[in-house]
């Protein structure tokens, strides 16, 4: 009895990760368009460094 609990959950966990891995890569394709969008912002606000050193340059 045991032995058929511990088949039984090892299957469950088993078919609770293909579920997740298909949900995944059904909505992969939106979320690499969100990063892209979060990136292109980030990278609108990010400052303009000026020579061989990333810091600040006044001039």
């Amino acid at each position: 009895m045991i032995v058929l609990l511990i088949i039984g959950g090892l299957a469950l966990i088993a078919l609770i990760a293909v579920v997740v891995g298909i949900v995944d890569a059904a909505h992969a394709r939106a979320w690499r368009e969100v990063a892209a969008d979060r990136r292109g912002e980030w990278e609108a606000r990010r400052p303009e460094f000026h020579g061989p050193y990333e810091a600040w340059d006044e001039d």
